[in-house]
């Protein structure tokens, strides 16, 4: 797997799992306040469109997984 590709899973679980957080109708409610977190991640994927930098590539390379304009493992 790639960063890029690590970036978008680790975005859609947050997503799924903020608002399955704060939507009243969940049966994992917690509070109304997660969807503030939603929100985060929203901002920061289209900051990330607009820009091209996200931090958390780099944080993901540096666990070890690889970027998209490296050679493939085998």
């Amino acid at each position: 797997m790639t960063a890029e590709r690590g970036v978008r899973s680790m975005a859609g679980f947050f997503v799924l799992l903020s608002l399955g957080l704060g939507l009243e109708g969940s049966p994992i409610f917690s509070s109304p306040n997660w969807l503030w977190f939603t929100a985060f991640v929203g901002a920061n994927l289209l900051q990330s469109g607009l820009t091209g930098f996200c931090p958390a590539i780099g944080i993901l390379k540096k666990l070890g997984l690889r970027g998209a304009d490296a050679a493939p493992a085998r």
